[in-house]
């Protein structure tokens, strides 16, 4: 799999100077971590699972969760799991069926009119701990279609039992299963109890680090602590309360000193269910046929431009990728998420070896001071991005990438 695989060979060319590595389930997680991008939730309920998830992988979606925990009511628990078997089942016989090769979209399609694409890297959210090892055994071979479970409530006494009941079922099912915590318990939140929660936590994850592939933001827990809903015209770093638990969790666990974890942003809540209408006008609105203003106000009436903002503020507030509940927020996620021509030039020019001295150097786009010691991490997660999501070639923007995004 790759971000932007869905579009054309044709259509990467035109929009790519390097175009996005390919990875798979077994890559080396450090890549894993990276490529997440957006990560849709859907309910373990959903009957037609498995198609589902093909028709999300066949429009760019490269991480799902399937979730078994706030997502569905208390009384489906037991339904829930029982669609899951039945539905990796699914999905391990169509990923066995196709010789396990990768596909184009226009290649075949699969029951119910689903694109029959490679399945994107799949995580089941859990409740307990005692469901991994459940699951686990009872999806018996197809379990090679998962790549780990997210854990709710993560703190340093629940973490433990999850992560050692993640390494109970590696154990039994002889592969490579990783851990995504979500931090959102109220104890975290309140400031008379964070610092000892973070350092909690901080252990617990580290010892388990080879297992733990990111850590998630449980923002909408956060809020709820206090009552509060954010605006879609607000980010989370408005909410000042929730900005200030995901800088102290960038702080403690986000670190680019070797210590720190990949964390992702919090979910976006709000869409409309037009947005199938959005794609004709991105087709119309070219960004290099000077509509972009045009673009903007369809952004902005679509509930997207707030989205949009928090994106960019994710990543200056050191957080990559994003908890996502809707497929029509999965394209500008990896839109923005594409390094573009002038931090890639950037990044190469501060890694330079001549420059392994320190020094300062004027960009080449001349626009800003390169100082080699201080942007030297910048400038290694930088190319780790550009790796997986690619490098924009020096004239194509973020709408031209969103349009390509939507094309499917």
């Amino acid at each position: 799999m790759r971000h932007f695989g869905h579009i054309s060979p044709t259509a990467r060319e035109g929009l790519f100077f390097r175009e996005p590595s390919t990875f798979t389930a077994d890559s080396p997680a450090r890549m894993l971590s990276v490529a997440l991008g957006a990560t849709l939730y859907s309910p373990a309920t959903r009957p037609s699972l498995a198609d589902d998830v093909l028709k999300q992988a066949a429009r760019g979606v490269v991480s799902m969760v399937l979730c078994l925990e706030d997502s569905i009511d208390d009384a489906e628990v037991t339904d829930a799991e029982a669609n899951l078997i039945r539905q990796f089942a699914a999905l391990a016989a169509r990923d066995a069926a196709s010789g396990n090769a990768a596909r184009s979209p226009e290649d075949a399609t699969g029951a119910a009119g689903a694109v029959d694409a490679d399945a994107p890297l799949l995580f089941i959210r859990v409740r307990e701990p005692a469901q991994i090892t459940d699951l686990v055994r009872r999806l018996g071979d197809s379990v090679r279609m998962l790549s780990g479970f997210v854990l709710p409530k993560f703190t340093e006494d629940r973490g433990r039992q999850f992560l050692e009941a993640l390494a109970e079922a590696e154990t039994a099912c002889g592969r490579r299963l990783f851990a995504m915590p979500v931090l959102e318990s109220p104890e975290l939140l309140h400031l008379e109890t964070r610092g000892e929660i973070l350092q909690g936590i901080a252990r617990s994850v580290e010892k388990h680090r080879d297992r733990v592939l990111a850590l998630r933001l449980g923002v909408t827990d956060f809020c709820s602590a206090y009552g509060l809903r954010r605006a879609p015209d607000m980010t989370a770093y408005d909410v000042h309360i929730v900005a200030s638990v995901i800088a102290d969790v960038v702080n403690v666990l986000g670190r680019a000193d070797g210590t720190g974890f990949t964390i992702t942003g919090p979910v976006w809540e709000y869409f409309r269910r037009q947005e199938r209408m959005f794609k004709p006008q991105l087709r119309r609105s070219p960004f290099l046929e000077g509509r972009a203003e045009e673009l903007r106000t369809a952004l902005i009436e679509h509930d997207l431009d707030g989205l949009l903002r928090e994106i960019e503020l994710d990543r200056a507030n050191g957080l990559l990728g994003k908890t996502c509940i809707h497929p029509s927020h999965v394209a500008p996620v990896h839109a923005l998420s594409v390094v573009s021509h002038e931090e890639f030039t950037d990044a190469q020019d501060i890694l330079s070896p001549e420059r392994g001295g320190g020094g300062v150097l004027r960009s080449a786009y001349t626009n800003k001071m390169n100082e080699v010691k201080p942007h030297r991490a910048w400038a290694e997660r930088t190319l780790q991005r550009a790796e997986v999501f690619g490098v924009a070639k020096e004239d194509v923007g973020f709408v031209d990438l969103l349009a390509a995004g939507l094309t499917n």
